[in-house]
């Protein structure tokens, strides 16, 4: 069971956060559904009534901050996607917060990767199946 059905964050400027947001969500396999001036949506769906898939809508916010408590986990179908992931996120304007890498504090096989995007949200990839 999924338990996130959608998420919804906010940048100040769209334009900077849309190439970041582009390549990661490309890394892990999501598509755009949709690219407005006001917003980006990465993921299985485009409309509230397809319930059954999640995404990932981008909002421009003038009053969007960063708070470092922040942080959004998105899940990664294999280890080399979270690979991709993180290389693609630093390609793009993103800041290193967690090298891909094994973090056995939280199990045995939870491999993941960590970043700061453009605005300074913090973004991590997980893949939790053994290698």
């Amino acid at each position: 069971m999924l338990l996130l059905d959608h998420i919804s964050i906010t940048v100040p400027r769209l334009d900077e956060a849309r190439p970041f947001y582009d390549a990661v969500m490309d890394a892990l396999g999501a598509s755009k559904v949709y690219d407005r001036e006001d917003a980006l949506g990465y993921g299985e769906r485009c409309r509230a009534g397809d319930a059954g898939h999640t995404y990932l809508s981008v909002f421009a916010s003038p009053q969007a901050g960063s708070d470092a408590r922040r942080h959004w986990c998105f899940k990664a179908p294999s280890r080399s996607a979270v690979d991709r992931f993180h290389a693609a996120g630093l390609a793009h304007g993103g800041r290193d917060d967690g090298a891909p890498g094994l973090r056995p504090h939280y199990h045995p096989h939870y491999y993941a990767a960590f970043l700061l995007d453009p605005c300074g949200n913090r973004i991590e990839a997980v893949c939790h199946d053994p290698e």
